[in-house]
């Protein structure tokens, strides 16, 4: 990473780590650590890392230098405490990184804080995990609850999260067909493989699913053999929060819709061997890539029939069971999304570059590849950027949300530059697009065809440095062609004259044609998957004045455009809005009433709470003070104890992601 040498670096800093500036100048101005310093340093870590300079002030965006008198004294107490495990669990701090700078003939300390691993994590103060660990998100440090840490101490000492024995589980938890479909399935990879000649029980046994912990000298079924084999209702007893889901949507859009779905209804076991067999053949049902011809012979198993294998036997073996979302797998015509709870075990970029290797699952990753599924060596996704580079692609978008911990990955099928994309950025910029270099007009298509588009995104789409993309995207902001929304890492871009939505444009602008009339295709917005790292989401106090109920001569400007349950509709939004209670039928009034009602009967816990506003807000917008109303709550109470903690998890989406304060915000539950 290039040194910033002036303050213009340092406003380009911002757009590619996570950066914080403190003063340090200590209480007799000769220069100290900031006790703030140590909870940034907790949060970095514990996250994806970051970097912070001592002796600059930033505020709003704006950078001031003050330096700092002694420096040494600085680096030395920095290290001092860094290496008292009494005040910091770990030291990740190299002499390198802790560096003199020199801006404005001032001396500053630059502190590169690296991504902590997973044999590193918690990164924790004051000797106590609990209550002294925090994590990065968005744009603050947050204590990390009991659970979070919780988990992060279990993935640092488990290498494999599936190797534990069950209690009272046996024999009779195994779906026989299953297991029989499974030894078929090896006998057609590997003809002669000594595990064929066994009973079930060796069987098992011979493939992890069975074992004897020699530690406790207890036996039984794993946790890999029972998810790998078992029955519906054996898996349920054991993970509670275990749940598989399917969809194929219709429409390149995001609501709720579906027109096929599998889950585990108890029709078929539920595992995941079946799971796997039975989504995967939806999954190529009718994909549509021209074949290869390899010596003479038609090669119907393409590159993407292989990415789209891997990604579906990466999301259920790096899958952690304990998490509180779904595994959940979605086919559209615009692209295939896969969605695991758990975060990456690897930096990200470690994962796309290959080479290595940390299966959270590593006897369910065992079992597929023995039946010739899977990668080894940490192969598995450059296997799917490849198989989506072959069709010249947009390249895969992998990323990871933090609250609730899961990885994303989606796999759009549109090309880099589509010629109707790139026709309409030239009915709207004529000469002016047909002038710019070639990363320039990627950097338009992108947002045209994206919504939004980050400097994180734009990464993975090109070969440009990072400081050069920094500069590209400033020069295009001051040409007038991109218009920027959020700040440091969270900046978003998007174009000029395709604003994202606001509410005035909702609520109070003009009737709109039933399509779109712009050159540039509508993009449907896919909140799970599709811009996932892109997204700017609201900080909890940015959820500001509370609107007062729709008037009636709202309503009746409104009234045109309604569908059939009375929701508000725009072609703004990719969902309908529920803004005003009034003018919904009967039916559904009623439907959503006995939705809330338990959240009207008495007082509940924050966790049913948040079951009762996600079934109420599943598959379309709500106002705050409409779902204020329908609960029972005033709109205030509501914002401060649930629906800023689910806007900032992204358990709730923003139907107006740059306007987070204003009163007619309107909020819809995420992809389960």
């Amino acid at each position: 990473m290039a040194l910033p040498t002036s303050l213009e670096d340092l406003a380009l800093l911002r757009e590619t780590v996570e950066l914080e500036c403190k003063l340090a100048h200590g209480q007799n101005g000769q220069g100290e650590v900031p006790k703030d310093f140590w909870p940034i340093y907790s949060a970095m870590a514990n996250a994806y890392g970051g970097v912070v300079l001592l002796g600059v002030r930033e505020k709003n965006g704006v950078f001031a230098v003050a330096g700092i008198p002694h420096p040494a004294k600085v680096r030395a107490d920095l290290f001092n405490t860094l290496n008292n495990p009494g005040k910091v669990s770990a030291n990740l701090l190299t002499d390198a990184d802790v560096q003199e700078l020199v801006l404005q003939d001032c001396t500053v300390l630059r502190v590169r804080i690296p991504q902590a691993t997973r044999k590193q994590r918690p990164v924790f103060l004051n000797g106590q995990p609990l209550g002294h660990t925090y994590r990065r998100l968005n744009d603050g440090d947050r204590l990390c609850d009991e659970k979070t840490v919780k988990r992060m101490l279990a993935e640092q000492v488990e290498d494999e999260r599936d190797a534990r024995v069950l209690p009272g589980f046996g024999m009779d938890d195994i779906d026989g067909e299953s297991l029989r479909i499974y030894r078929q399935m090896l006998k057609d990879e590997r003809p002669g493989h000594p595990y064929l000649e066994q009973e079930d029980f060796e069987f098992l046994t011979s493939l992890r699913g069975w074992r004897r912990d020699r530690q406790t000298d207890s036996e039984g079924l794993t946790l890999a053999g029972l998810l790998m084999f078992g029955t519906w209702a054996a898996i349920q007893e054991t993970a509670p929060h275990y749940f598989l889901d399917y969809q194929e949507r219709p429409e390149a859009r995001a609501e709720p819709t579906w027109m096929d779905r599998l889950v585990p209804d108890g029709s078929w076991t539920g595992n995941l061997f079946e799971f796997y067999r039975r989504v995967y053949r939806k999954l190529v049902a009718d994909l549509k890539v021209p074949f290869s011809v390899k010596d003479g012979q038609r090669q119907d198993d393409t590159p993407v029939h292989k990415a789209l294998r891997e990604a579906l036997v990466n999301a259920l073996v790096h899958a952690d069971y304990t998490g509180r979302v779904s595994v959940l797998v979605v086919k559209r015509p615009d692209m295939f999304g896969f969605r695991n709870p758990g975060g990456l075990r690897l930096p990200i970029e470690q994962v796309i570059r290959g080479g290595e290797s940390d299966c959270r699952n590593r006897i369910l990753h065992q079992m597929f590849l023995l039946i010739g599924l899977g990668e080894r060596g940490g192969s598995g996704m450059p296997r799917i950027y490849g198989g989506w580079r072959s069709q010249h692609w947009r390249p895969p978008l992998l990323s990871e949300k933090s609250e609730p911990e899961q990885t994303l990955l989606a796999l759009h099928m549109a090309d880099l530059l589509p010629d109707e994309v790139v026709q309409g950025l030239r009915a709207q910029w004529g000469e002016r697009f047909d002038a710019l270099d070639a990363h320039s007009r990627l950097v338009l298509a992108t947002a045209a065809m994206e919504r939004t588009v980050s400097h994180s995104r734009l990464l993975e789409l090109c070969d440009a440095h990072s400081h050069d993309l920094s500069v590209l995207l400033a020069r295009l902001v001051r040409q007038g062609m991109l218009v920027s929304d959020g700040r440091a890492r969270g900046t978003v871009y998007y174009l000029a004259g395709a604003a994202l939505p606001t509410p005035e444009d909702v609520f109070s602008g003009p009737l709109l044609p039933a399509k779109p009339q712009s050159a540039i295709p509508e993009r449907g917005r896919f909140p799970s998957f599709t811009w996932a790292a892109s997204q700017r989401r609201a900080e909890p106090s940015e959820l500001g004045t509370e609107p007062s109920e729709p008037s009636s001569e709202h309503s009746q400007r409104q009234q045109g455009r309604r569908d059939a349950q009375g929701r508000l509709l725009s072609n703004l939004l990719d969902a309908p809005v529920i803004d005003d209670l009034g003018v919904l039928t009967p039916d559904f009034l009623a439907h959503l009433q006995v939705l809330a009602a338990p959240a009207r009967s008495g007082r509940l816990g924050a966790d049913r709470m948040q079951q009762v506003i996600c079934a109420v807000c599943q598959g379309h917008y709500v106002t705050r003070a409409v779902l204020a109303k329908l609960l029972g709550r005033s709109p205030d109470a509501l914002r401060q104890s649930h629906i800023s903690p689910m806007v900032r998890s992204g358990v709730l989406e923003l139907a107006f992601p740059s306007r987070p304060t204003h009163e007619q915000q309107a909020y819809r539950t995420g992809t389960p």
